[in-house]
């Protein structure tokens, strides 16, 4: 349910869900390595924590590194995970001073084991907070994750306390990583790109779409709020008609 702020006139989306995309692209139109651009654009996610909340977003989800994101080079996927890693270790303190509650979807086996320590340290720590809910995607695939719960709907199957009768679209959502979470409202997405890249597949299927040039170390308010205004020009019908057509 989006949630009026009076004094931008304008609907905020409950759940807005984001690539965070042109990092690389930004850092080499500075003549900087593409490690360069996801430092810098690590900081802006923790600018706009902070931007959303005031805003009035209940939710705020981000894809941080993908199941896709090993392909790259060894040197940018270490700097990737030393970026996770700080950026994890200093949530906790930043989000117990914000109220914030923190989740971390996707699959954990491949992260290193100081990486899973800091997110169940950072899941744990903040689970009682009851101000925005921050999600972060880390090594996360729309199609794995569908694909896991599957998995554990299967095995249900086979242990007989399900029926194939029993398997539901609200079955399949409570088997997913994002189980406690409403769909997203408004996806936004950074840097030109067009296209989902297998994130939040399921999860997106009547979700509002705002692609932007902007690259995301560039992005702030002002870019955030042209994306909401955008948001308020569309006409939610989940498939549906208005009465007069």
């Amino acid at each position: 349910m989006d949630i009026q702020n009076e004094a931008l006139g304008l609907r905020i989306p409950q759940h807005v869900a984001v690539i965070l995309d042109g990092n690389g692209r930004w850092a080499k139109q500075k003549h900087m390595p593409r490690t360069y651009g996801h430092k810098v654009g690590s900081q802006v996610v923790e600018d706009m924590l902070s931007i959303v909340d005031e805003l009035g977003v209940k939710y705020f989800t981000v894809y941080a590194f993908s199941t896709e994101n090993w392909k790259r080079s060894q040197s940018e996927v270490a700097t990737l995970m030393t970026i996770l890693r700080t950026y994890l270790k200093g949530c906790v303190k930043k989000s117990m001073e914000n109220n914030v509650r923190c989740r971390v979807i996707g699959r954990r086996e491949e992260l290193s084991a100081d990486i899973i320590e800091s997110i169940e340290n950072l899941e744990e720590k903040t689970k009682n907070n009851t101000g925005l809910q921050f999600t972060i995607a880390i090594n996360y695939g729309g199609r794995d994750e569908i694909t896991r719960a599957v998995r554990k709907i299967a095995n249900q199957v086979t242990a007989g306390t399900l029926t194939a009768e029993d398997i539901t679209e609200e079955l399949i959502s409570s088997n997913l990583d994002t189980w406690e979470l409403p769909d997203p409202d408004l996806l936004i997405r950074t840097s030109g790109e067009q296209r989902l890249s297998n994130y939040l597949p399921w999860q997106l299927a009547y979700t509002e779409f705002y692609f932007t040039e902007i690259h995301w170390p560039d992005f702030n308010r002002e870019e955030l709020i042209k994306a909401f205004e955008r948001y308020n020009k569309r006409e939610r019908r989940f498939g549906g008609v208005k009465e007069e057509e």
